[in-house]
């Protein structure tokens, strides 16, 4: 249902916090100029813990209406309480979004059968296509291959985010899933080989920063084409890397206010890039050929 280059949009903010609409334009403006594929709004690259339900729905609803239906748009509507983001889903499907991704919960640490029902649960409660989201080293939660295999018998359940980095894991949720979930790369670092692999496209921070390399990239890929996919990640593989020397999206709202796209606002707890990596992602970006 999707594929390519999908980015984890950041969600800017002024100095003192406070959502920047004007800025949440241009950015997608950009990406539907550079050829991303589809928008992921609110996910966790979009400070999702730190906003406010009233204010989460409302990016998402921004999101919608400034893309114009011009590039799918994909809400981020996971919590770690069920019926939250049974919540946010139906916010989502209502404010116009092609679907919804749902991360693991988080910090409650539930059970396989337990990640089986809350899934289950919020497919069944709000009819919007779902795409899962695991991501254990930010949850603490492990989404196996056997759960993922079981949630993909649920018809509204199109996808997974598979952000381990770990391309076996990728291998044997292909092999058990099929053509019955498509499956996509959350780790920057990998994707082009999961896509090789039979991956659909990568959910990307890269992206925010690199949109046109990272499309042309994974359009490579996704067409087997495994000498230009690795050319075309050859001078996007320090960004991948230090777009994480800090948490994430500390690094990536650094950068793109070094490209004059948005202002320099983050919610605490999360702070502004240390100036001792300032000159590591600067030399990123400038490898990448996005700066000037």
């Amino acid at each position: 249902m999707f594929h390519g280059s999908m980015v984890a949009l950041v969600t800017p903010m002024h100095t003192d916090g406070s959502l920047d609409e004007e800025s949440l334009q241009r950015l997608v403006d950009f990406h539907v100029e550079n050829g991303t594929d589809a928008i992921v709004a609110v996910g966790t690259t979009g400070e999702s813990p730190t906003l406010d339900h009233r204010e989460h729905c409302r990016v998402i609803r921004q999101v919608v209406a400034f893309a114009a239906a011009r590039i799918p748009v994909i809400a981020g509507t996971g919590a770690n309480a069920t019926a939250e983001a049974i919540e946010l889903t139906r916010c989502g499907m209502e404010a116009g979004a092609d679907a919804c991704l749902l991360v693991t919960p988080y910090y409650n640490k539930p059970t396989q059968e337990g990640l089986y029902r809350h899934f289950r649960a919020v497919a069944e409660a709000v009819p919007i296509p779902q795409i899962l989201y695991n991501v254990p080293g930010r949850t603490a939660c492990d989404l196996l291959p056997e759960t993922v295999e079981r949630l993909s018998s649920i018809s509204n359940i199109i996808g997974i985010k598979e952000a381990t980095g770990d391309l076996e894991r990728g291998r044997e949720i292909l092999q058990r899933c099929g053509d019955r979930l498509d499956l996509y790369s959350g780790d920057d670092s990998t994707a082009m080989e999961l896509i090789l692999l039979g991956g659909k496209g990568d959910i990307s921070v890269t992206a925010n920063v690199a949109p046109r390399a990272m499309h042309e990239m994974c359009a490579a890929a996704l067409a087997g084409d495994r000498s230009r996919a690795k050319a075309l990640n050859r001078p996007l593989e320090d960004l991948h890397r230090d777009l994480f020397i800090e948490s994430s999206p500390i690094p990536v709202k650094w950068a793109l206010h070094e490209m004059a796209l948005i202002p320099p606002g983050i919610r605490l707890p999360l702070t502004p890039l240390a100036k001792s990596c300032h000159d590591t992602v600067r030399q990123a970006l400038d490898k990448a050929g996005v700066l000037g």
